[in-house]
């Protein structure tokens, strides 16, 4: 047990030891470990007031930033819709256009088939006529072969002119 019992010369030297070095730490070591702490304790605290500083503006950025890709998708569904109706536009354009060039077209060929018709008839009419003349003189020769039936049809259309 003397070994878990301290004698009470040591206690006494071993206390007088503590308290120089305490007493000489506190006039040469205790301010300096005092400022340092402070000023770790004032890094740290600045440091933690740094990080909530940049995590509020990585908030305020990302805020930005998801208003900035919101903005970029409106404007791009914006553009894609201009781009559709421009599209439609066209091709609407090219189907009008395209009719009215069929339209035209169809026109013409009726205007000339119409022509072409009319001259035909014309052509049949004359050739009509032609052949009529032709059938009336034959006729009118076999009729008229002798002297006494020309001079009664020569008679005979005088009274018609007279009458008309």
């Amino acid at each position: 047990m003397d070994l878990l019992t301290p004698e009470l010369g040591l206690f006494v030297w071993t206390l007088i030891a503590f308290l120089a070095v305490f007493f000489i730490l506190r006039k040469f070591a205790w301010k300096p470990i005092l400022n340092a702490l402070s000023e770790r304790e004032t890094g740290i605290a600045d440091s933690i007031a740094s990080a909530e500083r940049l995590k509020k503006e990585m908030g305020q950025m990302q805020a930005e930033n998801e208003k900035i890709m919101a903005d970029a998708r409106e404007k791009r569904s914006q553009i894609l819709k201009e781009a559709k109706d421009e599209y439609e536009r066209i091709i609407g354009k090219a189907k009008e256009d395209t009719k009215a060039i069929t339209d035209k077209m169809m026109a013409d060929a009726s205007q000339q088939i119409q022509q072409q018709k009319m001259a035909a008839l014309t052509e049949v009419k004359n050739e009509i006529g032609n052949l009529a003349v032709e059938v009336a003189e034959k006729v009118l020769r076999k009729q008229l072969a002798g002297a006494d039936a020309q001079n009664d049809y020569a008679k005979l259309l005088a009274e018609e002119i007279k009458l008309n």
